[in-house]
């Protein structure tokens, strides 16, 4: 039997009443522990009036709110798998997504609902919809006012070891994106690991980034303190709001996208501000660069730790390492082409390091893992590892492996294990470039070009002649600080010198600039190397 975090919320409710459980940043409007769970039982008795049953998929299309948070707890209480999708992947992923996932119920605000009046075709299975927010009668009543307390709770949906609590899909920066199944004994994994290893609890006021983290917080008594700003675009987050808010309301602890903290260290630190509250940060979603930590550290109290978990949508946390072990020891190799050091297994997970391969690999043997200190596969088990892809066997069987009664996860990413047992990750497998003499890495690459002082980011890319060529040609493609005045002459022959003084990148003949890597909207860091390769075959072969 697995647990359903609602219970713990319960529980939680009951020791805390009416100590604030969330809070608006934008509206200023706010909610006890106690009236939290009193919405949500009322909610959960409205659904179940309305026809929703343990195990039916509701696709929830709702705004960072205290409406958001007391509907997760109500469909949780029922039982009923959520569908979580970022709208910023874009309309097109977003309806292939819904479509694959075949909601039965939508619960959304008036934007979404009309969405699905004119995409109907992916909200086909959809049997009945509730909108959140006045319609002016458009789309029926609003819910948000709906389900009076009757001072009755609503029993909690006791869960199995198999049964589904939500569906959350992957941003697709190497592909289209995947729905992700996550049991109730995920959630209930990555609660006891927060609370556990980060100590994260009831004393703790936070600021979460991603939405579905306030109800992490609010299951470990937390306040959770939801930001202004659009969690679809984190780099366009407005940096007095987000700052405002945490100083207003005293926050300690914030897990959020790198690029929430770029944009907000650079602020605080031309307004010389610190945030004398704030004593944790996680930052997670996409690589965090050494000035990044750094800055952070320098905005945050001399006792304050700056953790950056490395994970992935199918598991997530499985390792991490604090701001100073990077800033003391890690980042020097990191810039000589080591990779990055993401630091060591988290509690209850196991790591290892199998050969590279694009195959889908029906069992684990002794003689597929790699020794200490070689780069292979990145290969994960736990219970925070999620079991397969939503209708998507393909995907499913091509990134798990079984091993006996268990199975290990296929992080897509490439790296290797040191001798103290630190993770450090060289980039995503896809994203390797192989020649006939060897094989690169694109991140101890691009670490290597990356200290020309004016250089953003640089992006390893492979080219081919031809769709019918074998043959695959390495090139490093630069973006360019945008402060700088770039001679482009000058820069290309200084990075060909650097790259030239590397044993990584000594075989690179190819060099190109580019004004605005092409990224992802999510975190604003995932580049989108095959639209690169794509670019730079045409500079290189305009001919064909």
């Amino acid at each position: 039997m697995a647990i359903n975090i609602a219970e713990t919320f319960v529980g939680v409710a009951r020791e805390h009443g009416d100590k604030t459980a969330v809070v608006e940043a934008r509206s200023g409007k706010k909610i006890s522990f106690q009236e939290l769970n009193t919405k949500a039982d009322a909610y959960g008795h409205f659904f179940a009036s309305q026809g929703l049953r343990p195990g039916d998929i509701v696709i929830l299309m709702v705004t960072p709110s205290v409406d958001f948070v007391c509907l997760t707890l109500a469909l949780f209480k029922i039982g009923t798998p959520i569908v979580l999708i970022d709208p910023g992947m874009g309309y097109k992923n977003l309806l292939r997504c819904i479509e694959r996932v075949a909601p039965k119920f939508l619960i959304g605000i008036p934007k979404a609902i009309l969405f699905s009046k004119i995409f109907t075709a992916p909200f086909q299975t959809v049997e009945k919809t509730f909108c959140c927010g006045t319609s002016f009668g458009l789309f029926g009543r609003d819910i948000s006012v709906s389900g009076e307390d009757t001072g009755k709770e609503y029993p909690v949906y006791q869960p199995t070891a198999s049964d589904l609590a939500a569906i959350i899909f992957t941003t697709g920066s190497t592909g289209p994106p995947k729905g992700v199944r996550y049991e109730h004994s995920i959630f209930s994994a990555q609660l006891r690991l927060i609370k556990e290893y980060y100590a994260i609890g009831a004393a703790d006021i936070d600021q979460p980034a991603f939405p579905l983290f306030a109800l992490f917080s609010a299951a470990l008594g937390a306040c959770a303190v939801l930001p202004d700003m659009d969690p679809t675009q984190p780099a366009r987050v407005d940096p007095e709001k987000f700052i405002a808010s945490i100083k207003k309301h005293r926050v300690t602890y914030s897990f959020g996208s790198p690029a929430i903290w770029h944009v907000v260290s650079k602020y605080c630190l031309e307004q010389k501000i610190v945030l004398d509250s704030v004593k944790k940060v996680l930052m997670a979603g996409a690589p965090v660069p050494y000035e990044l930590l750094q800055r952070v550290r320098d905005i945050l109290p001399a006792d304050a730790l700056v953790f950056t978990p490395y994970g992935a949508t199918e598991s997530l946390p499985i390792v991490s390492i604090e701001g100073r072990e990077v800033v003391g020891e890690t980042w020097r190799l990191s810039r000589v082409g080591k990779g990055t050091c993401v630091g060591r297994p988290l509690p209850g997970i196991d790591i290892k390091i199998m050969a590279i391969s694009d195959e889908p690999l029906r069992e684990l043997t002794e003689d597929m893992l790699e020794p200490v200190g070689k780069i292979g596969e990145i290969i994960v088990r736990g219970d925070v590892v999620t079991r397969a892809y939503e209708n998507n066997p393909e995907e499913t069987e091509l990134a798990k492996i079984v091993d006996g009664e268990s199975f290990w996860h296929r992080m897509g990413d490439v790296g290797y294990l040191d001798d103290a047992h630190r993770l450090w990750f060289c980039g995503r497998r896809a994203h390797r470039v192989v020649t006939e003499g060897k094989t690169l890495y694109s991140v101890p690459c691009e670490a290597i070009i990356n200290e020309h002082p004016d250089i953003h980011r640089s992006a390893l890319v492979g080219i081919k002649k031809s769709q019918d060529c074998h043959e695959t040609i390495p090139a490093i493609i630069v973006e360019p600080k945008k402060d700088r005045n770039i001679n482009s002459k000058k820069l290309l022959t200084e990075i060909k010198k650097i790259a030239g003084q590397s044993e990584l990148t000594r075989e690179i003949k190819h060099f190109f600039i580019h004004a605005n890597f092409p990224v992802d909207i999510r975190h604003n860091a995932k580049i989108f190397r095959e639209k690169l390769a794509l670019w730079a075959q045409k500079k290189l072969f305009p001919c064909r």
